[in-house]
């Protein structure tokens, strides 16, 4: 079987290899600090007693879930503590595929760029619906393409690559078009805490046994690399996702569990909003630039990313490559997620050079 590989490691390794220096705007890890509480839940867990170092519950510590299952007004079976939220789309999506009610997953183009990955590897058949020129997503549009053979939708909001922000009619009608063709609406809502309008819905305020939620604190709490994340799946179908779980991992990090329960109990929505007024002025320097050079771009409403497009300097990766060799700036070339902005490039605010980034592309192009 052929999948289909992201493009982000190889653009990183080639940045890396560079001959000379390159800000990386490549991946989304934020360069801000975690909150404090975490740092102090790890130092903690350092002195507890040996046997907190062995094996978890394989679904997560009773105590993390039931602290995300009170804020996310669940039950606590529902939820499934996992390796990030990429392991949590892929027992969403797993899950959807092996019910026997078809093997079609649509998908947004442009998509991130892990979905049609995630398709193949599972038996998939992705079916893309474009998305708008602002990056929001027509649920007319999902509902012609759906049909019998839908399993899965997969849609993420706020967005990546887009930075669009699904409202909560889009929602709705995402759940709507799920329940009339016996499919599983999978929302990845990993940037929620980074929604910069005001206007995000989350799919858990809609009940249905048609939806699949994922989330990480990846993002929210700038700790990309601790890899914890969870699914809240309906009660049907959390059983055999727990079961696929334990097979595939047995069990997360007990310490960084522990860290993550200590920094939502103690950090307060004043380090969240720091964090998206920091992202507000990135996205106000960063297209500031870009005007400067003469490029089209789109605006963010969520999430951290920004879609630029160069008079004839179309998104490939050639000319990503090219773009690190001789203006020094890394980002990901827009044919890496899907057919709908081949022209464009992907470039993430996440660096406290951005500044420096900007410039370079307002000399490169302008």
């Amino acid at each position: 079987m052929e999948y289909e590989t992201p493009l982000f490691f190889h653009v990183m390794s080639y940045a890396a290899e560079a001959d000379r220096d390159v800000v990386d705007m490549v991946s989304g890890n934020p360069d801000w600090e975690p909150p404090q509480a975490l740092r102090d839940g790890l130092h903690e867990y350092a002195d507890l007693e040996s046997e907190y170092f062995q094996y978890p519950p394989s679904e997560g510590l009773r105590s993390l879930r039931e602290e995300i299952a009170t804020r996310r007004g669940v039950d606590i079976e529902q939820v499934v503590v996992t390796n990030g939220a990429g392991e949590a789309n892929y027992l969403a999506m797993a899950r959807a595929l092996e019910r026997d009610a078809g093997s079609e997953v649509i998908l947004t183009d442009p998509v991130y760029s892990y979905y049609p990955g995630k398709t193949t590897m599972l038996g998939g058949e992705p079916t893309y619906v474009e998305a708008a020129e602002d990056g929001q997503l027509d649920p007319e549009a999902a509902r012609e393409a759906a049909s019998e053979e839908t399993a899965a939708i997969v849609v993420n909001t706020p967005n990546n690559p887009t930075g669009a922000v699904y409202p909560e009619s889009t929602v709705r009608e995402l759940v709507a078009i799920a329940e009339e063709n016996d499919a599983i609406l999978v929302a990845d809502e990993v940037y929620d805490h980074y929604d910069l309008s005001g206007t995000f819905s989350s799919a858990l305020e809609v009940d249905s046994d048609h939806r699949i939620v994922t989330n990480a604190f990846s993002k929210s709490l700038a700790i990309t690399g601790f890899r914890v994340g969870y699914a809240i799946f309906p009660p049907h179908l959390v059983e055999d996702a727990k079961s696929r779980h334990m097979l595939v991992n047995v069990a997360g990090s007990a310490p960084a569990q522990y860290a993550v329960l200590q920094a939502l109990r103690e950090t307060g929505p004043e380090y969240y909003e720091a964090n998206r007024e920091l992202l507000r002025e990135r996205v106000d320097t960063f297209t500031a630039a870009l005007e400067a050079a003469g490029a089209e771009y789109t605006r963010p409403d969520g999430a951290f990313y920004v879609l630029a497009r160069f008079e004839g300097y179309p998104g490939t990766l050639e000319n990503v490559e090219r773009l690190i060799d001789e203006a020094g700036v890394a980002g990901m070339p827009g044919e890496a997620f899907g057919t709908a902005r081949e022209d464009w490039l992907r470039f993430a605010l996440v660096t406290p050079r951005l500044q420096e980034a900007a410039d370079r592309l307002a000399e490169y192009f302008g």
